[in-house]
């Protein structure tokens, strides 16, 4: 299954890349990571685990990076459970900025994770 959550917000697009860009931010806007144990910088090819609030360390990949048009996509692993997430940052003229993601997995995980996400994705484009 696949699903789209799409917000937007008045922080800038470069405000919103540079917290997705630094992966010690993250946890400063999802608040289901404690931390992630990985490099500074998002970059293709990296790897490493986000450690969330609750439950076991989830291990990703990250596919691309285009810092360019302000995308990434990555694969997540908790055990058996396995999902796709595509990140792109856009100007909103209306608001700011517009944050999409496109989440790709089982029905269950997918349909359970898109709520949490649109909360996460709220604090990433807030001023």
């Amino acid at each position: 299954m696949r699903r789209t959550v799409r917000v937007s917000g008045a922080a800038s697009v470069a405000t919103v890349w540079r917290r997705y860009a630094q992966t010690s931010a993250w946890s400063t806007w999802a608040p289901q990571i404690r931390s992630v144990e990985a490099e500074a910088e998002l970059r293709e090819g990296m790897r490493g685990y986000v450690v969330p609030v609750l439950g076991p360390r989830v291990a990703f990949v990250v596919e691309a990076v285009d810092n360019r048009s302000h995308s990434w996509r990555w694969r997540v692993r908790v055990g058996p459970v396995r999902i796709r997430l595509w990140h792109t940052v856009r100007a909103c003229t209306r608001t700011g900025t517009e944050a999409e993601l496109h989440i790709e997995g089982a029905a269950l995980i997918v349909m359970a994770y898109a709520p949490l996400a649109r909360c996460a994705l709220l604090r990433l484009v807030a001023d």
